[in-house]
């Protein structure tokens, strides 16, 4: 119950503070970070303010469960460029 608690206090003060300063540094930032075709260009405020809150919340109230989510996929997306890869040089030879 604690843990909730402490979630929904993270979610909603990570929420505020990215919704009231959107303008100023989150949208530029996450232009920075994020490839053209994502990009926010100031649009999708609400949106990317909630999946922000969420993972914000998630990695304080929970560290180690986001690194070993982090590490898994990791591992699945090299498995998968490695398989890729062994498939394309298959398929050209």
């Amino acid at each position: 119950m604690v843990e909730a608690v402490i979630w929904l206090i993270a979610f909603v003060a990570i929420l505020f503070l990215c919704y009231a300063r959107w303008e100023a540094s989150v949208s530029p930032g996450l232009d920075k970070v994020m490839p053209a075709v994502m990009a926010t260009r100031g649009e999708n405020r609400l949106v990317w303010s909630l999946a922000l809150a969420v993972l914000g919340a998630t990695t304080l109230v929970r560290p180690v469960d986001i690194l070993l989510i982090v590490i898994l996929l990791g591992l699945v997306g090299l498995i998968g460029m490695k398989l890729l890869s062994w498939a394309t040089r298959k398929a050209n030879s």
